[in-house]
């Protein structure tokens, strides 16, 4: 399906994703759309990227280019691309080059924007934050911080994600950061937001006012803030917290991360966690009050492991030991990511010229795959738009294209973090479900913001009815 031109290789010449950048010529052949003179099709992307992907796929095929963003883009679409690009037998394509446009005035250095060895060596050393200990200190933090909030939403109805986005950033002050909930979380809590607005914005120069200039603003402070807390915990040996993992971790050669390195890491991780796990649990809530027959499942699953409530009519914490017993949970949550996968689509460079689907694609050139495409591709799911946890039993995901389900990347780049969410929203589900009845009103339907990261553009509405 896919080979390399042995000629062209660039790969032991990395170049700046700016640089090098193939012309319309050396494009000519792939079909495709430039669209509107100066802005191309970035528009009609942004009003709906769904429908635009699927109209292009139906007009084009699995290859195609587009002129959005102000350049060419060669999407590659299907579960055979996305193990070409995501798996990366022979090193040909750069994350760190396709992501660049995006984050690196505001995110650079994270694990995403990293390739090859520096990426392994990084990866190898910061793993140690997502080992069982630090784990278990994370999952006694989360069943306490989530309890806490959840007994608020008591026969309430709710705007789920501005509610949920709060909790992610104050459980990410305390179990990745280590610091208690108050003045100073807040403090970080708003630099990091003004952060990840500024790199979806599209003036991508810090002009005063711009959401640019906020993001720019919200980055030095943060430098700031983690270079000094760095110092500080290398002198005192930290705690369980990931931030303190993360201060104290080393190479295989025993050396400590540069300091600057453990800052752009830890910068880069809150965000990827933060808005990824703050999407997904939005739409398992969603999920919940639209088959409530599938949460009532997983809500038996949930009592039976957990033992329901204590004497005090509380949920029992969810411990870490339980985790992989809420099988039926696990499938909820795959099948949910399944629909609205919290990354919808992914960017690489190709370092080498190479052949997929019957087309030459030139060294150099930005080229992504489309998940939210396979995960609604009648090629590998009967009924795409219908929701049914049981597609994931282990003898249906054997038979099925081993990237057709690809929410947390896949190969080298695949989440770090994968299991860390995972718990958070077993947890979140395990305190919710325990105590409410998750409900929307009759005929709801909410409309949802499709891209860069899902959301709901109402926040989602959703009643928590006591049992």
């Amino acid at each position: 399906m896919a080979t390399l031109a042995p000629d062209s290789s660039t790969l032991d010449k990395p170049r700046h994703w700016s640089e090098g950048n193939p012309t319309d010529a050396d494009l000519a052949h792939i079909p495709g759309e430039a669209g509107w003179p100066l802005v191309g099709n970035t528009f009609k992307m942004l009003a709906d990227p769904h429908g635009f992907a699927k109209g292009m796929v139906e007009k084009y095929g699995p290859v195609y280019k587009n002129m959005a963003f102000g350049g060419w883009n060669v999407a590659l679409v299907g579960a055979d691309a996305n193990e070409l690009l995501l798996f990366d037998r022979g090193k040909n394509f750069s994350s760190e080059q396709g992501w660049g446009p995006v984050l690196d005035q505001l995110f650079p250095r994270g694990l995403m924007l990293l390739d090859f060895d520096h990426h392994r060596a990084d990866r190898r050393a910061l793993s140690i934050a997502f080992k069982p200990e630090p784990m278990r200190h994370y999952c006694d933090a989360l069943n306490r911080g989530i309890a806490d909030r959840a007994a608020q939403w008591s026969d309430q109805e709710l705007q789920f994600w501005p509610v949920i986005k709060q909790l992610t950033l104050d459980l990410a002050a305390d179990s990745f950061i280590g610091i208690p909930w108050g003045p100073e979380a807040d403090q970080i809590n708003t630099a990091f937001i003004d952060m990840v607005q500024a790199s979806v914005a599209p003036v991508r120069k810090p002009l005063p006012f711009t959401k640019m200039k906020r993001g720019v603003d919200g980055r030095a402070f943060l430098v700031d803030f983690f270079t000094k807390e760095t110092h500080k915990r290398r002198e005192t040996g930290g705690g369980q917290d990931m931030f303190s993992q993360f201060a104290t971790a080393t190479r295989e050669d025993g050396s400590l991360l540069p300091v600057d390195e453990v800052v752009d890491h830890m910068n880069f991780l809150m965000m990827a966690a933060h808005d990824t796990i703050t999407s997904s649990a939005t739409s398992m809530m969603f999920q919940f009050a639209k088959n409530p027959e599938w949460q009532e499942k997983v809500r038996q699953e949930i009592l039976a492991v957990t033992g329901g409530l204590d004497a005090g009519g509380n949920p029992r914490p969810l411990s870490y030991d339980d985790l992989g017993k809420l099988e039926l949970t696990d499938m909820f949550f795959k099948e949910t990511l399944r629909l609205i996968p919290p990354v919808p689509s992914m960017p690489r460079r190709a370092l080498r010229e190479f052949e997929y689907g019957g087309y030459r694609i030139p060294a150099g050139q930005l080229v992504g795959i489309n998940i939210h495409y396979v995960h609604h591709s009648e090629e590998y799911w009967d009924s795409p738009e219908t929701f049914d946890p049981m597609r994931f039993t282990p003898d249906k995901v054997k038979t099925r294209h081993k990237y057709a389900w690809t929410p947390f990347g896949g190969g080298a780049h695949m989440c770090i973090g994968l299991h860390f969410a995972y718990m958070q929203i077993k947890i979140l589900a395990a305190q919710v479900l325990s105590r409410y009845r998750v409900e929307m009103e009759e005929g709801y339907k909410p409309k949802w913001q499709p891209w860069p990261i899902p959301m709901p553009k109402d926040g989602l509405k959703v009643s928590f009815k006591s049992l």
